[in-house]
């Protein structure tokens, strides 16, 4: 059986070389996530076009993710690149300094003044550092150490319960959506959105440039957890970004949050990535750590469509070690993975016929114990409902569109094919869906498939057909 959890996996120098990349799609990419935090648009246009070149070659469908650099709520350069910050040294943030020392520093969030009063706790790189605000004056924000440690250029900052004001899309992050729908990306992810609006506002810069990405928030924010009902109802999906978010709300409160938003996500018939140091300690070492392990496999087990790698695959010394690792990981956790239809079943309500076209085809499969669901789907739509219900029973998706076949590379337990031959009538199309599972060596003679369909063919969100056959003989009126 294929593996039910996508692999995302980020691009960077240790991956950009194609015979490391082919190796890595080979043990199990299924999306790349192009970093718009680096490079320049050509690098992003080159990389997308390298990607699909590898990707034809493997004859693997694999997904392109763009991720947006969002605001940069960053500290700015030191003279001589870092400095040392002891416990209990006053330290100034100064929004006009150019170079700082171990006084002061830059910002390069000019509006992190008004953000912040006496009182507030800012949290650097991570949370490694802590700074207890003193006072503000004008540009100046005055502070006392109270965590130490190391501090280099750019590093990141957070206020703890959230609360600053940077608007999620910045000029940068507009312009990069034109780079990314110009090179037809299937989805962007935006950075510390606040709220719906800040999602609805990306989908339509995104429609604005002709593009047809679908919008993944990242949750990384106080505020966004807060709205995160509203957040998915205007997203396609979400990730659990959990380096910030972390930073933000605590880190003891990371892991019951990621298992209410995946929950969350799936109720809602949306996407969701997990994400942040899933593999860390692969960037320098050949194996994961135990602790990894388990992380890895408790995501599988909570539902997440997609578990991602960053610095592990765009800069570590084991990029193809890490795949076959978090592959590993992901298969081993998904036979142990409950299935619990009739469960979530219960609170179901079907509103239109291809939902309840697509849902009763999971129900009969998994009662029936069939070898393979054949999804006929011009968009997608159908494959990604069957997706959030876990049957048990592979499903294969078959779609003329090759956008389709892309995007659905994210969808957990869906097998994305592309069927280069649109057949002319009904029967014709259900013989190629067998055929086609034929040929992906899916299923042989005597195995029962469900097959859904739309009549008349060829029109997106028009699944109104199911059928229930056995591989071989001969086919009867669809019912």
């Amino acid at each position: 059986m294929p593996r039910d959890t996508k692999i995302v996996a980020t691009l960077g120098p240790a991956s950009s070389d194609p015979d490391v990349l082919e190796r890595m799609i080979r043990a199990g990419v299924d999306v790349v996530r192009l970093n718009f935090s680096h490079g320049k648009p050509a690098d992003h246009v080159a990389r997308a076009q390298l990607v699909r070149e590898v990707a034809a070659r493997v004859g693997r469908p694999v997904g392109i993710l763009a991720d947006l650099q969002g605001p940069k709520i960053r500290v700015g350069k030191f003279a001589e690149g870092k400095i040392r910050l002891e416990q209990g040294a006053p330290f100034i943030l100064d929004a006009k300094c150019e170079l700082g020392n171990s006084e002061r520093v830059g910002l390069d969030y000019k509006d992190l003044t008004r953000d912040v009063s006496p009182g507030s706790v800012l949290l650097l790189d991570d949370g490694r550092i802590v700074l207890d605000v003193q006072r503000v004056l004008g540009s100046e924000i005055f502070t006392v150490v109270r965590h130490g440690g190391d501090l280099s250029d750019n590093k990141g900052i957070n206020q703890q319960g959230g609360g600053l004001s940077a608007p999620a899309l910045t000029a940068k992050d507009m312009e990069d959506i034109r780079t990314a729908a110009a090179i037809d990306v299937d989805y962007v992810a935006i950075s510390f959105p606040k709220s719906a609006a800040d999602m609805y506002m990306a989908k339509q810069l995104i429609h604005a440039a002709n593009g047809h990405a679908q919008t993944i928030a990242k949750i990384e924010r106080l505020e966004a957890v807060a709205a995160l009902a509203e957040i998915i109802a205007a997203s396609d999906g979400i990730m659990v970004a959990r380096g910030d978010l972390a930073v933000e709300v605590g880190d003891a409160a990371v892991p019951a949050l990621q298992k209410r938003m995946i929950h969350m996500a799936r109720e809602n018939n949306k996407l969701v990535i997990t994400a942040t140091q899933m593999m860390e300690s692969m960037i320098v070492s050949p194996n994961p750590t135990r602790a990894e392990v388990s992380d890895v496999a408790n995501a599988v087990l909570d539902g997440t469509d997609a578990v991602m790698l960053s610095a592990e695959t765009a800069a570590g010394r084991y990029p193809v070690e890490t795949v076959e690792a978090m592959a590993r990981i992901c298969l081993e956790a998904e036979k142990s993975s409950e299935v619990t239809l009739e469960r979530e079943f219960l609170n179901r309500v079907f509103t239109r016929i291809d939902q309840t076209i697509s849902l009763a085809a999971i129900w009969a499969a998994h009662h029936l114990k069939v070898k393979a669901i054949a999804a006929l789907t011009d968009s997608g739509s159908t494959a990604l409902w069957m997706s959030r219900l876990n049957c048990g029973v592979p499903i294969y998706a078959l779609t003329p569109r090759a956008e389709a076949v892309t995007k659905m590379s994210l969808y957990r337990a869906v097998s994305p094919v592309h069927m280069s031959h649109q057949p002319s009538s009904r029967d014709e199309l259900l013989d190629a869906a067998e055929q086609q599972l034929i040929k992906e060596g899916v299923v042989e003679k005597g195995d029962f498939i469900v097959i859904t369909a739309g009549e008349p063919m060829g029109n997106s969100g028009g699944t109104n057909t199911m059928k229930i056959v056995r591989v071989g003989e001969k086919k009867g009126p669809a019912a």
